[in-house]
Parts: structure tokens; sequence; C-alpha cells
């Protein structure tokens, strides 16, 4: 009995930590495990992916191909020129209309980290002002977004940018996604693209 008990104590343990197992969605060296909606330019450089506009300046998106449901993805991003992206959550792509939630990636004052609705509702929660000082600008910030059902939560560079519970978003299903905003002259690299599945 005491044998079965230890048995059962590390089939636990093992089934916990493997859940909790953190898996880079990036292998730094090409797109595999990503698809490109639109004409803007993504691609890989010294290790690093590149989201660039392109001739077309329009809206650019790169999608795992898998989905998420519950998770906590982190990721590094460097902003170059006015560098307005954004990191999109259980959302689906048709042409380049994407349907979810954005986390924003953006210019000082622009609230990085808030959380925007594409074609719905619009901006749900912008942070606080002060906190837009976490976001170091040309430099690489680290971002953590942690999605459990009707709740999401982001940080930047280790602050708590918002905290925000919504149906509509607990309902959602879909893929990761990396945003090029339309406009043109804008450039993001990004490295680290890890993610947990809760």
């Amino acid at each position: 009995m005491r044998k079965l008990g230890m048995i059962l104590l590390i089939m636990w343990i093992s089934a916990g930590v493997y859940a909790q197992k953190k898996v880079s969605l990036f292998n730094g060296k090409n797109l595999d495990g990503w698809e490109v909606y639109g004409t803007e330019r993504w691609y890989v450089e010294d290790g690093l992916l590149v989201s660039e506009s392109g001739p077309d300046q329009q809206y650019g998106y790169l999608g795992t191909t898998k989905t998420y449901d519950d998770f906590e993805l982190t990721l590094e991003f460097k902003q170059e020129a006015n560098g307005n992206s954004g990191v999109f959550i259980r959302s689906t792509v048709d042409g380049t209309k994407v349907s979810g939630w954005q986390v924003e990636v953006a210019p000082p004052g622009s609230n990085t980290g808030g959380i925007y609705e594409s074609y719905g509702r619009g901006w749900l929660i912008k942070p606080e002002p002060e906190k837009d000082k976490a976001l170091k600008f040309g430099e690489w910030n680290k971002m953590k977004i942690v999605v459990r059902g009707d709740r999401v939560t982001s940080y930047l560079n280790g602050k708590e940018m918002v905290d925000f519970e919504d149906e509509k978003i607990g309902q959602g299903k879909g893929s990761v996604l990396l945003q090029i905003h339309d406009g043109g002259g804008i450039k993001v690299y990004w490295k680290n693209i890890e993610i947990k599945e809760l």
C-alpha cells in the first residue's frame, strides 16, 4: 500500500511538472509553427524575429498554427521607428481582419500593456499613465501575459500593467498573434517567445 502511494505521488508530481513546462514558440531559425497573414514582412535575422512594414503599409499578423486557451506567455521585444505592434490572444484572422484581443506594444505614451478589442469594443482597459515609465523604447523589453478563464494580466519589465476580467474574453478561442500596425515605418524585433499552458 505504501509503495502504491509513492508511485501515485510520483505520477502526480510528474504530471504537474509536465503540465507547467515552458515551450519555445520561436526557434531562432525560421517561421516554423507560425502563419503569415497579409503582405507585411516577417523574417529571421541573426536569431531574432523581425516584423517590418512592407510596401503596402497595411496591417500584418504572424500567428501560431496552434491555438491556446489558458497560458502564460513571455517574450522580449525591441522597437525601432514608431514600433506600433501588439500581441493578440485567443484570436483568429480572416485575410488581415483579426477577431480577438490585443495586448498593446506601442511607442511611449500609447498604452503598452493595455487591452484592445479589434473590430469590437475598442479599448477595454489602459494602464495608468505613470506605468508607461516601465517601457524602454529602443531597448529590449520583457512582456508577460497571463490568460486564465475570464482574466488577463499583463506585465512589462516586471511591472503589472493591467489586470482585467471579461466574460467575452473568457469565451474566446484562437491563436497567439503578433501584429504590425498599418501606416508604414514600423520595425519591431522579437526573441525568447515562450508559452506555458495552464
